[in-house]
């Protein structure tokens, strides 16, 4: 009976041992796996859609450059002198720049899976997959890509996120 009694208190004891995920650590995960959603989802987005901006990207310069869009909207488009090539180059190399995408949304997603078990190397896995969307635009799109406000937008969101892990490294001990 008190060997019973001596292993009941032995599992109990290290069910207290084992560390606890942290709420902010617990929140940007649950808030990682969300953005490698929309990640999914927006770059299916442009891959499918990628053909139809090519085949309107007259039409959408011609919009640009009327008085029918309103400054912000204009504000969130990429410099209208490199539009059209980067629009090409977006078709022209559609598939690559998707199946990236992928990557870099399951590399995100793979390291905060590893940062809820509090190990070390998630952190790593997931900023090399917040940057490698901005490697893959280098590659593929040219440095014209990286004007606009959806751009400042999407930098802040970066930079934000490895800010906020970067804090909750403390908690990382395996």
């Amino acid at each position: 009976m008190s060997n019973q009694n001596m292993h009941a208190d032995s599992l109990s004891n290290a069910e207290f041992d084992k560390p606890k995920l942290p709420m902010g650590l617990n929140v940007l995960t649950i808030l990682t796996f969300i953005g490698s959603a929309i990640q999914v989802i927006l770059g299916a987005v442009g891959y499918f859609g990628a053909e139809s901006n090519y085949n309107n990207k007259d039409k959408l310069m011609a919009q640009m450059n009327s008085g029918e869009m309103p400054n912000w909207a204009k504000s969130m488009m990429p410099d209208p002198a490199n539009y059209e090539e980067m629009v090409t180059k977006s078709f022209e190399n559609r598939l690559p720049i998707f199946l990236l995408t992928l990557v870099a949304a399951g590399l995100c997603f793979y390291g905060a899976l590893q940062m809820r078990k509090l190990k070390k190397q998630g952190y790593t896995i997931y900023v090399i997959g917040e940057l490698l969307p901005f490697v893959t635009s280098v590659l593929f799109l040219g440095m014209f890509a990286f004007t606009g406000a959806m751009f400042a937008v999407g930098v802040g969101l970066v930079v934000l996120f490895i800010l906020l892990y970067t804090m909750q490294r403390k908690h990382l001990i395996y």
